[in-house]
């Protein structure tokens, strides 16, 4: 059902989206935007933000899960989730803390089939 809900998006729509957002690029953001679709689509991985990514990946339906820290922050993103809440991270840690992603999880799911994981705001 996570998965179900991470392709529940208007594929044309975002397609026409990044369409629009990738014509607006410049000569050094396409090449930043190459290299980091090539990493993905190799399934390389890497550290990345940009929404003209996201609406590629997404466009391609492929899972794009956006976390952030905080709230306020999550609800700008598209789907966006707090990372506690997505991942089972604990809020308050110590030396014993760790997420409840258990083998055959929804969870675990959802993490495999991702092509990309943005996550705002990561310290």
């Amino acid at each position: 059902m996570l998965i179900q809900d991470e392709l529940n998006y208007d594929l044309s729509s975002l397609e026409f989206e990044h369409q629009q957002l990738h014509s607006q690029l410049n000569v050094e953001q396409k090449n930043v935007y190459d290299i980091f679709m090539n990493v993905v689509n190799n399934k390389k991985g890497g550290a990345f933000s940009s929404m003209t990514l996201h609406a590629a990946i997404r466009s391609k339906c492929k899972v794009v899960i956006n976390v952030a820290s905080s709230g306020i922050a999550a609800l700008l993103l598209s789907g966006g989730r707090i990372v506690h809440s997505r991942f089972h991270i604990p809020i308050n840690l110590n030396e014993n803390s760790f997420c409840y992603i258990t083998p055959g999880n929804d969870v675990v799911a959802l993490l495999n089939k991702a092509s990309l994981i943005i996550w705002d705001e990561a310290q």
